[in-house]
């Protein structure tokens, strides 16, 4: 099983709303600082959002105020709530673990968001 399994992409409308989840085991969540990149056709996979283990989000300025980042230890999942998406929101988006203590990275597989009309 991959170590972490991302959902709930999908296309939307410009202007609307879409939320990812992020499943992982116990273990890896508890240890881990997870976090939200996204890579668009063509340009390089940059920083959507971070969550360190006290619950503590970071967001690159293009998102602020339109996602919000949260996790929930009891079902080992972070999610991502994406409002006011514009078509420039197009990407693949990967969940990632950052384990604290070693720095070891896990990434998911990652789940398209299309906006388009």
């Amino acid at each position: 099983q991959a170590p972490l399994v991302e959902s709930g992409g999908g296309l939307v409308e410009p202007g609307g709303s879409l939320n990812l989840s992020c499943v992982t085991s116990k273990n890896l969540f508890g240890a881990s600082n997870m976090g939200w990149y996204r890579q668009a056709p063509g340009k390089e996979r940059e920083l959507v959002a971070t969550i360190d283990t006290r619950g503590d989000p970071n967001y690159a300025d293009s998102m602020k105020g339109r996602f919000t980042i949260s996790r929930d230890h009891a079902k080992s999942t972070v999610y991502l709530q994406m409002h006011s998406l514009k078509p420039e929101d197009t990407a693949v988006y990967y969940c990632y673990a950052n384990i604290v203590f070693t720095a070891h990275q896990y990434w998911g597989q990652g789940t398209q968001v299309t906006v388009s009309p």
